[in-house]
């Protein structure tokens, strides 16, 4: 019985060491682009769908407001963004990006295959992680 008690009985222990483990290796990945790792999810989605609200954002995320505002901010302040108010509901603020953000992206490329190597692990791997972890993560949805 006190086995379970083992942090290497443990599933939430690797999980986020190797959560913590993934964002540390993004690092110097995204401190060529001036960017943290957060601000780097909320470019990936601006990438695919240019303008997003921050409901949307936030939900996509799973972050809210009073984390995501902030980010978006410094996100403005950089000249990646735009924040502007919604002409039809101004309570909305509409997120989309600025040509510096979209030139970004060009230079993002090289990001996911310089993680898989930074990990040593091959794509198949991933793959098949990706859909454990997000079979866990959408099974209380």
């Amino acid at each position: 019985m006190n086995d379970l008690l083992k942090l290497e009985t443990q599933i939430c222990f690797p999980v986020y060491a190797l959560s913590r483990e993934i964002t540390n290796l993004y690092r110097p990945l995204l401190d060529k682009l001036d960017i943290t790792y957060p601000q780097y999810l909320v470019l990936l989605i601006l990438w695919e769908e240019e303008e997003q609200t921050v409901n949307q954002l936030g939900k996509k995320l799973q972050l809210d407001n009073g984390t995501l505002t902030p980010l978006l901010k410094r996100l403005e302040i950089k000249g990646i963004v735009n924040r502007t108010r919604s002409t039809v509901d101004e309570r909305i603020v509409l997120i989309s990006l600025t040509n510096l953000g979209k030139s970004l992206k060009e230079k993002a490329n090289c990001i996911p295959e310089q993680l898989m190597k930074a990990l040593g692990v091959e794509k198949e791997d991933l793959i098949q992680l990706k859909k454990i972890v997000n079979t866990i993560l959408n099974k209380n949805k």
